[in-house]
């Protein structure tokens, strides 16, 4: 397996933004990246696409008209809210194999406009979907067992969502740009008791796009490469032989796996950027990636640690919560933060001294196994 680099980003804006299309989003962050890493677009040997809401033939081939990229591998990819992350690991798959040497990831959403934007997606076999276990149903459900288990308080939940929309006015990007009190997200409209509507991420329209480039190639576009030193996909197991809905057994196992392939330890990560489509999942995903034991989330959120200036900042970005959430985008735009991170380019909002940082991904529910799937990615200088 030979080693892979992020060469170049972009993204577009993220927000309501329903009188722009598919292509348009993921040409503007294709356009961005194309020109980040400075490579001809002809140089692109494979594009892997993302996408999520539209049923649309051939997107990738679509975006690839607009900026250049004809002509080569492209591969439409759907993994729910993993599905950037899914296509990520693709053209680094087949960067490391050594079947390609230069690849586009896009990542893009276009949630405003879509049929599905708003409904309760559920299968036809889903009994529990069917009669209203919805995500944020499921998400406070945990939330509750998490209380009554640990002990943390509706406060620590809602401290999350103030933290994150803190660092959401740091970034551009962001769909909101506005601080929240502690006050003002706990009196929010109630969605699903505990569980209020400013700890719950919007729907986003947006794209984000990365250049992936192999080893022996990088020095022809860049001197600061940032280096993708690990790469887990998962699949859940079945619910039935899981012991605890407050830990995701699924997010564990990607992240065990990815500490190993990268050959680090949590404490060696520096930045971490999470699904955090609710307030409450972020912090018991603290505890499932190792960030701190099990049942000690709150007492991180209490330190401060993982706010801009703590021990390990998480979601310096704004997270889901403040920069919006456009499913099949989020996995690439985490990277895209990232890397920004670890270049030194992430304006009023960046973590100094960054050197390892974790992008963390879940999409998805299926009857009987929870989570769809969930990734991983470890990226250093």
């Amino acid at each position: 397996m030979r080693d892979v680099a992020v060469i170049g980003v972009g993204m577009s804006l993220f927000g309501k933004q329903p009188q722009r299309s598919l292509a348009d989003l993921g040409a503007e962050a294709s356009r961005a990246a194309i020109r980040d890493a400075s490579v001809n677009p002809k140089d692109i040997q494979v594009c892997y696409c993302a996408n999520y809401a539209h049923v649309i033939w051939c997107l990738a081939q679509e975006i690839g008209a607009q900026v250049g990229v004809t002509n080569i591998e492209m591969v439409n990819v759907e993994n729910a809210c993993a599905g950037g992350s899914t296509a990520l690991r693709g053209v680094w798959y087949a960067i490391a194999t050594g079947l390609y040497d230069i690849g586009l990831v896009i990542g893009v959403e276009q949630i405003t406009t879509s049929s599905l934007a708003g409904r309760l997606l559920t299968s036809e076999t889903d009994l529990e979907g069917s009669i209203g276990l919805s995500m944020p149903a499921r998400a406070a459900l945990r939330m509750r067992r998490h209380m009554a288990e640990y002990g943390s308080t509706a406060e620590q939940f809602a401290q999350i969502s103030v933290k994150n929309h803190l660092h959401g006015c740091l970034n551009p990007y962001a769909q909101y740009q506005k601080r929240f009190t502690l006050e003002e997200v706990l009196n929010s409209r109630m969605i699903a008791e505990p569980l209020t509507l400013y700890e719950c991420c919007p729907n986003s329209d947006g794209a984000a796009a990365a250049i992936l480039c192999a080893q022996d190639k990088v020095s022809r576009y860049t001197s600061k490469p940032v280096w993708i030193k690990a790469s887990v996909l998962k699949s859940p197991t079945y619910l039935a032989l899981e012991k605890d809905i407050c830990r995701s057994y699924l997010t564990e196992q990607c992240a065990q796996e990815a500490y190993e392939q990268a050959g680090i330890g949590p404490e060696e990560v520096d930045l971490v950027e999470l699904h955090d489509a609710f307030a409450s999942t972020e912090l018991y995903l603290y505890e499932e990636l190792g960030l701190c034991p099990t049942g000690e989330g709150g007492r991180l959120v209490d330190e401060g640690a993982t706010a801009l200036g703590g021990r390990i900042p998480v979601n310096p970005s704004g997270g889901l919560l403040s920069q919006g959430h456009p499913l099949s985008a989020s996995g690439v735009r985490q990277v895209c933060e990232i890397t920004w991170h670890l270049s030194d380019q992430a304006g009023k909002r960046q973590v100094h001294g960054t050197k390892v940082a974790l992008a963390h991904m879940e999409g998805g529910i299926v009857a009987g196994l929870g989570s769809g799937a969930c990734s991983i990615h470890i990226l250093s200088r």
